[in-house]
C-alpha cells in the first residue's frame, strides 16, 4: 500500500453567530488531526461550544513562517490539518497564504470547506451594486498613508469593502469623505450576525456625523461598503473643463486646494478634481490637507 495522502482543509468558521457553522465545518473539525489555529484561546472557545476536543496548534502573522515546515510535516506523513481564523473565512485578511502556498507547493492536496465571510454578508445587505466588487482589507493606520491610499481608490468604478478597527472608524470616515467626496454612498456594518448586529446607511458625510454623535457606532468589529466612482463620462459635468480648470488652478495652487475649486466650478467630485492633479506631480504624493 502507498503512503496516506495528507490534506490541509481551508475551513471557514462563524463571524458571531455559532449557528452559522455548516455540518461539513464541524465534520472536518472534528476528524481533523489538528487544528491550525490564528488564536488557540478563541479557537479553544469555538471548539469547546461546538463539541469538538482536538489539539491546537498555533498559526498567526508572528509565526507564521516559522510553523509551515512543522506543519508540512505532519501534511506529508499523511495527516489532515484544519486550517481556521478567528472569524470567517482565512488567509482575507488572516494568517495562511504561506502555508497554502507551500501545501500546494509540495503536492499536498488542498481543499477549502466554504462558509461565512464579512466580506460577502455586509454586500448582501449593504444594497450597493455588488455585481464588481473590491476587497481593500485594512486600510493603513497612519492618517498620511491611509489619505494617500484611497486618493488612489477615488476613481474606483467597482464597489469597495474595507475593514477597520472601531477606534480608527471615525477617522477613516473622515478621510473616505475628504478623499471619494462627502455624496459617496456607503454603508457600515457593525457586529454582522451578532446580537448587536447594526448597518448604518447614508452619503459619507452622514456617516461622520453618524460616527461623532451616536453611542454604538464605534465599537465591535466593522466592514465598510462603499459605492464606485461614478464613470467621469456619465458623472454629469464636463471632463473637457474639469480638465483645464485642473490645469490652470494647479499652477498656483496646492494639488487639494486647486482640486477643490476645481471641483466647485465644474460639478465634479473632489476626487474626480484631485485625480486629474497626479499626472502633474508624483503619482506618489499623498493629497495635502486643506
Amino acid at each position: 500500500m502507498g503512503k496516506p495522502r495528507g490534506r490541509l482543509q481551508v475551513i471557514a468558521t462563524p463571524i458571531g453567530n455559532l449557528g452559522d457553522v455548516s455540518a461539513r465545518a464541524r465534520q472536518a473539525l472534528e476528524s481533523a488531526a489538528a487544528v491550525a489555529a490564528e488564536d488557540t484561546r478563541h479557537t479553544g472557545a469555538l471548539l469547546q461550544a461546538l463539541g469538538i476536543a482536538r489539539p491546537l496548534l498555533s498559526l498567526h502573522a508572528h509565526n507564521e513562517t516559522q510553523r509551515v515546515p512543522e506543519i508540512l510535516a505532519r501534511l506529508a506523513a499523511g495527516e489532515t490539518i484544519a486550517l481556521v481564523s478567528d472569524a470567517g473565512t482565512p488567509l482575507l485578511s488572516d494568517p495562511g497564504y504561506e502555508l497554502v502556498r507551500a501545501a500546494a507547493d509540495a503536492g499536498i492536496d488542498v481543499e477549502a470547506i466554504p462558509g461565512p465571510s464579512a466580506i460577502t454578508t455586509a454586500l448582501a445587505v449593504a444594497g450597493l451594486p455588488v455585481s464588481r466588487f473590491c476587497f481593500e482589507g485594512f486600510l493603513p493606520a497612519r492618517a498620511s498613508e491611509r489619505r494617500a491610499q484611497l486618493s488612489q481608490l477615488a476613481g474606483e468604478p467597482r464597489t469597495l469593502v474595507f475593514f477597520e478597527a472601531p477606534h480608527r472608524i471615525a477617522a477613516t470616515l473622515a478621510d473616505l469623505a475628504a478623499e471619494f467626496g462627502d455624496e459617496r454612498r456607503a454603508v457600515v456594518a457593525r457586529e454582522l450576525t451578532k446580537a448587536h448586529e447594526t448597518l448604518y446607511r447614508g452619503t459619507l458625510a452622514e456617516l461622520v456625523q453618524r460616527a461623532a454623535t451616536e453611542d454604538h457606532f464605534q465599537r465591535g468589529e466593522i466592514t465598510i461598503v462603499v459605492a464606485g466612482a461614478v464613470p467621469a463620462a456619465s458623472a454629469g459635468f464636463d471632463a473637457v473643463l474639469l480638465r483645464r480648470a485642473v490645469d490652470l488652478l494647479s499652477k498656483e495652487l496646492s494639488p487639494s486646494r486647486a482640486a477643490a475649486i476645481a471641483a466647485q466650478l465644474t460639478g465634479a467630485t473632489r476626487a474626480e478634481a484631485y485625480a486629474l492633479t497626479q499626472h502633474r506631480s508624483s503619482p506618489s504624493s499623498p493629497p495635502e490637507s486643506d
